[in-house]
């Protein structure tokens, strides 16, 4: 059903667009399209106005359609229902994560890289 309505509505689109291009310029439009053509006389410009005014309907109706189709398949949810329950168990906290902003956290790094590892083993002497 969605795609039959996605098509039907790109139909409807490519069908308004090359109907608003047909249309005789009426503003200066940098001077282009001012000049007579297939499509002159006040009956195609009625033809052409009544088709855009059914055009845009149509494109509207569809949009508001495929709209209302896409909230019924969206399933309802909670915002509590994502929050996980607190652990209360006694096993050893986890390691904190470090806090404050960036700055602290690579203070934090430097401070940890900056202690001295423990004493590599020395190889056996022969």
């Amino acid at each position: 059903m969605q795609t039959v309505l996605i098509v039907i509505h790109l139909l409807i689109v490519v069908a308004l667009v090359a109907v608003v291009l047909l249309q005789r310029s009426e503003g200066g439009a940098l001077g282009i399209g001012g000049g007579g053509g297939f499509m002159t006389g006040r009956g195609q410009a009625n033809a052409l106005s009544r088709a855009t005014a059914i055009l845009g309907t149509l494109f509207f109706a569809t949009s508001l359609i495929m709209s209302i189709l896409a909230g019924w398949s969206r399933a309802p949810h909670s915002i509590i229902d994502g929050v996980a329950p607190a652990s209360t168990s006694t096993s050893a906290p986890a390691a904190p994560k470090p806090a404050g902003n960036l700055l602290d956290q690579l203070k934090q790094m430097e401070d940890q890289r900056g202690k001295p590892a423990a004493p590599a083993p020395e190889p056996p002497k022969p």
